[in-house]
Order: structure tokens, then sequence, then C-alpha cells
């Protein structure tokens, strides 16, 4: 196209695109960016209406921003993508009409809220490989067509102002995903670390408990047992903050892997300085890169299967063993103690048997005051927990 641009349109559109390049990339609500779009569009094409339409993988196009005056509201409507819009969205070619109702390449495809106008014009919105849509300039029938200086400045317009909101839309991307993942290790740091010491500090309270049983007031044993519980309660909390930390996860992100195996030796650490006595601890596969998900899971299974062993088995031997193939992770804990008595609360245990069959996994408990207890849970690795 020969170089027709009026200098003061010009330095117009120049304005217009250095504003909205300015909202676009400094965070600005990406609605009311586009709303600038089109009423800028508008004012520089003398349009009675412009509408942003956004291409669909499908090759369609939806209205989704539009400015003019009394006229009926097109936002969603949707042009097939053999449409003018639709073909300028794919092709990145301008179409211009002096009518589009009439004009063989736009009359079959004009939707019912757009026949009052006739003069139009459909520039790439972008350039290159970032074309996201159209910008589409219309003026009432009775209107002059669009001459081919206007169709110069917003085709310019159009094209500037569309890579901007296609690069300001992959640095919104990107910000979210680095935010997803600063979220992450917040909550990989109250699982692993806080959540950790508060299940150490409650053992070791629950330890005293029972040692100084005797010794205890009635009312400081309650007391005591009261402080006990709120560690837990405390501890469920932080485990409720960590999902909704974790969630919504981006699409395109692939969950977040985490080395099981170190924190399976933190665990029977925590266990042995209570027992008395170090847990033999066996490890098998490739433990460090399993899924947050699935390893949280496993997790909590050996912590609880631990914090049974320390308080109601008396056992002197405990044997963990965590085993990783190609479809799923195994965990054994086993230990020769006096069982799980049969008058003691066993909630955490009924949790992790609900936590198995909602992963997708399996869970057994097998216990008796002859040989001692094992606790098994399995899940899979290609399953997510709901």
């Amino acid at each position: 196209m020969t170089l027709l641009m009026e200098p003061t349109l010009a330095a117009r559109a120049l304005s217009a695109a250095t504003e909205i390049t300015t909202a676009a990339l400094s965070g600005g609500d990406p609605d009311a960016v586009l709303d600038s779009v089109v009423h800028r569009a508008a004012e520089l094409a003398g349009a009675d209406l412009c509408l942003v339409m956004v291409r669909a993988d499908d090759g369609k196009v939806s209205v989704e921003a539009a400015h003019g005056t009394h006229y009926e509201d097109p936002r969603g409507v949707v042009l097939p993508a053999e449409s003018a819009a639709g073909q300028v969205a794919r092709g990145g070619v301008t179409v211009v009409a002096d009518d589009m109702t009439v004009d063989p390449r736009t009359a079959p495809y004009v939707p019912s809220e757009l026949r009052r106008f006739g003069p139009f014009a459909a520039a790439p919105f972008g350039s290159g490989g970032r074309v996201l849509g159209a910008l589409a300039v219309y003026r009432e029938r009775s209107g002059r067509p669009f001459d081919e200086a206007t169709v110069e400045v917003l085709t310019a317009f159009a094209a500037q102002v569309g890579v901007v909101l296609a690069l300001a839309e992959a640095a919104n991307d990107r910000h979210r995903i680095t935010l997803y993942q600063e979220r992450e290790r917040i909550a990989r740091e109250l699982h692993d670390v806080i959540v950790q010491r508060l299940y150490a500090a409650g053992m070791q309270l629950d330890r005293v408990r029972r040692r100084m049983r005797k010794r205890f007031a009635a009312t400081d044993a309650t007391r005591l047992g009261e402080a006990i519980d709120q560690l837990d309660q405390t501890i469920e909390e932080i485990r409720h903050t960590v999902r909704e930390l974790r969630s919504p996860e981006p699409e395109a992100e692939k969950p977040p892997s985490t080395d099981l195996a170190e924190s399976a030796r933190a665990e029977v650490r925590i266990a042995g300085e209570l027992l008395g006595f170090p847990p033999t601890l066996e490890l098998s596969g490739e433990l460090a890169d399993i899924p947050a998900e699935r390893a949280d899971h496993i997790r909590a299974a050996l912590r609880e299967a631990l914090s049974n062993v320390v308080r109601h088995s008396g056992a002197s031997e405990t044997r963990v063993t965590l085993v990783r193939d190609a479809n799923e992770v195994r965990l054994r804990v086993r230990d020769n103690g006096a069982g799980v008595p049969q008058d003691v609360q066993t909630r955490g245990l009924r949790h992790l048997e609900e936590r198995a069959k909602r992963a997708g996994g399996k869970f057994y408990l097998n216990s008796s005051p002859s040989l001692g207890t094992l606790v098994a849970f399995e899940l899979p690795l290609d399953k997510r927990a709901s």
C-alpha cells in the first residue's frame, strides 16, 4: 500500500498507540485496555462503530470489545472463519468494503446486529505470528466509505496495538506462573518445615503426658491434652492452607516434583528421637521426581504410621520401606510392638484409608498384640488425587 498517511492523523495514531502500550505493559485491566483500543480506533477512523474480534483455534472470531453510539451491543457475537473478519484474522490482510451488506465477500456473514451499517474496514489485530484477531470499523449505511489514508492508519494502529497486547498477555502468563511457583514454594515450606516441627512438638508433649500421667493433677493433664489437640488442629489448618495455595494450578505447568527420599529421612529422624532408637529406612527406586501431590499423600501416611508407633506400640524395632517403580509408590511401616489398642481413637488411620481411596490407591492395616503392626499405603503415579 502506498504511504498516504496524513501527518496529523498519523501523529494522533502514534499518540493513541503509545497510550495503549503504556496501559497494557503496566498491567492495566485487559477489558479497560480493549475498551480504550476500540474507542481510539473509532476516533481515528471517524467510525460509528469499532469492534475488536478475537480468533479462536477453529478460526471463528468473537466480538470482545465494542465502541459506538446508538447500536445494539454485538459483544459475544461469533462470526465464522469464512467471514471477512475471520479471513483477516487468519490471513493478516486488511479487507475494505463500501457496503458490507451487498459486497459478496461480506454480505453472507453480516449478523443482524450489524445490518444497519454499510462502509466497513477490518485490519489484522497484530502482525506476523502475533495476530490476535481483527480490528473492524463501521459507518452507517448512509456514510461515506473509508478512504485509503484512513485504512492505512487503521492498519498500522491495529498491527502495533495488537502486538503490544499479545506481548502483555504473554507477560501476564509469565507473571501468573511466577506467582504460582512462589505460592508453591511457600506451601512447601509450610508443609515440610512448619508442619514437621509442630508434629514433633505434639509428639514430645504426648510422650511427656504418658510418662508423667501419674504425677499430673487431673486439671493439668486435661490442659496438656487440650494443647496436644490444638497442635493437631493447627496442623490440619496449615495443610488446608497448603491445599489452597496450590490451587488453581496453571494448566500449562507440569505439577511440581519433590524429593520424597529426603522427606522420608526427616520423618524417620524425628520418630527416632521420640522412640529412643532409629527406625530402619529402606529406599528403592527414583524418589526425587515424585509429583508433589503424590508425595504429600505418601508423606502423610508415613507421618501417621510413625505417630502410631510412637504413641501406642511400645516397639523396640521399626522398619520403613519406600519403593518406587514405573507404575506406583509403595510404603510399608512395620513394628514389633503391641499393636494398636482397640480402645484407641484411630481417626488418623481412617483418614489415610479415605485419602488412599480418593487418590486411586490402596491402604491396609494389620495389627495384633503378638505380631505388631503393619501399615501399607500404595499410590499409582499416573492418577491425581481429587
